[in-house]
């Protein structure tokens, strides 16, 4: 134990030194992404029920950084516009898995061969899934999808400046506390894991070792970009490179509350399609890298980066800007808690607990969808504690219950404010 205590310093930096640079490059693009290519080009032809639109969405979502949780609004969004199921499913299945920022932080701890083949594996996966929804559920009718949408909120800036913008305060800032989880994680799992101790298990090889990743990763909410770490560690540790890739693969795509936002939104029917899916492409793709690509290039030992002026400065970036982040968070929090002390409780005021949130898209659809909700002044959710405080006179509760399901979360109850003598016992 104090060994690995010792040892731990060390690790973390050494990760760090591998992740910052390509995790800052793929940030920057799809900040580039997000400014000039235009959103009504983006989201064009996704309406049919057909294999052209479930390959349009797939390759729609495999650039794009968003988390398991973010990608749901924005699949909503594809699916008010006319996008047919299948689409959305296609694109619910390919977008976690993969990201610009992900595949190349893939590639500088696990190879080119690696992250090809992940990049390979999701778009397939996602075109089947969507193949299969499009076969099994009733077609609804197409719709014209030539209306433009937003993947996010805008920030207003456009250029270099707004690219900069959109990667720091929307993709870093959605991602940034489970980037720090993970990083710490994957040190920890570096600094106490033997460097053979999977390869002495029996369990660990072959499909049962897949089978018990897959379970413990179908649950979990797990950020692409962030597991890219975890399982170089895990590798590195004697896991097979096959197992790791379906933890790679069905963690992302998967969650509870991703599971709970489809069964609402597009049925049981689809629901059953997506897990099966992601469950048995992740299997069969994990099989074939071990036996096609089992021999690319992981993080068998640490690399040197002593000498590397420009890891170490990305590093050091990488961590001004998480500590920028946590501060900008930090002095939310006490402009909002100096706003409740200057006005006090209002009679009007309701707290509504929402089951879902994970990460700041999941907080910023949540507050975007019930603000646009009639007489809602301000909404002001806690992604901690799952509490949103609603400001506003006569707010009626079904149409907030209505608002924050179809941004894809749920209402589990509403809390009255002490001294509010009207406030609903019931959602609806």
């Amino acid at each position: 134990m104090l060994d690995a205590l010792r040892q731990f310093p060390g690790a973390l930096w050494q990760i760090l030194l591998e992740l910052a640079p390509s995790l800052l490059l793929g940030l920057f693009i799809a900040g580039l992404v997000h400014v000039y290519v235009p959103a009504a080009a983006i989201h064009r032809r996704l309406s049919r029920p057909d294999f052209a639109s479930t390959v349009r969405a797939s390759l729609l979502g495999v650039p794009l950084p968003l988390c398991s949780c973010g990608v749901i609004p924005t699949a909503l969004g594809l699916r008010k516009a006319g996008a047919s199921p299948g689409a959305t499913t296609s694109f619910m299945i390919s977008t976690p898995q993969t990201g610009v920022d992900s595949i190349l932080v893939s590639a500088a701890f696990l190879g080119w061969p690696f992250a090809l083949f992940k990049l390979v594996a999701a778009f397939v996966t996602g075109v089947i899934g969507g193949m299969l929804v499009n076969r099994y559920t009733p077609s609804p009718g197409s719709a014209d999808t030539e209306g433009e949408m937003t993947l996010s909120a805008a920030t207003g800036d456009r250029g270099m400046i707004g690219a900069v913008r959109y990667a720091l305060f929307d993709l870093l800032a959605a991602i940034d506390l489970w980037l720090i989880a993970g990083v710490l994680a994957a040190a920890l799992i570096t600094a106490s894991v033997p460097a053979d101790f999977f390869a002495g298990q029996a369990w660990a090889h072959g499909v049962l070792g897949m089978l018990v990743v897959l379970a413990i990763a179908l649950p979990l909410y797990v950020c692409t970009t962030a597991s890219v770490p975890i399982a170089a560690s895990l590798i590195a540790a004697g896991m097979p490179a096959g197992s790791a890739l379906v933890f790679l693969m069905a963690g992302p795509a998967t969650n509870v509350a991703t599971i709970g936002a489809v069964y609402r939104t597009l049925g049981a029917t689809v629901l059953g399609l997506y897990l099966g899916t992601v469950v048995v492409m992740s299997l069969g793709f994990g099989l074939l890298f071990d036996q096609v690509l089992s021999a690319a290039p992981t993080l068998d030992a640490p690399h040197d980066h002593g000498g590397d002026w420009l890891a170490t400065l990305s590093a050091l970036a990488l961590l001004a800007l998480l500590a920028l982040l946590q501060w900008r968070r930090w002095q939310a929090r006490l402009a909002a808690t100096d706003a409740g002390a200057a006005h006090g409780p209002r009679d009007d005021d309701l707290v509504l607990h929402v089951q879902g949130m994970s990460c700041q898209h999941c907080v910023g659809s949540v507050k975007r969808a019930l603000e646009s909700v009639a007489r809602v002044d301000r909404a002001t959710p806690d992604l901690a504690s799952g509490r949103v405080r609603i400001h506003g006179g006569g707010v009626v509760v079904p149409a907030l219950v209505r608002a924050v399901e179809d941004a894809g979360f749920t209402v589990s109850g509403v809390e009255k404010i002490p001294g509010r003598v009207d406030a609903p016992d019931s959602l609806h």
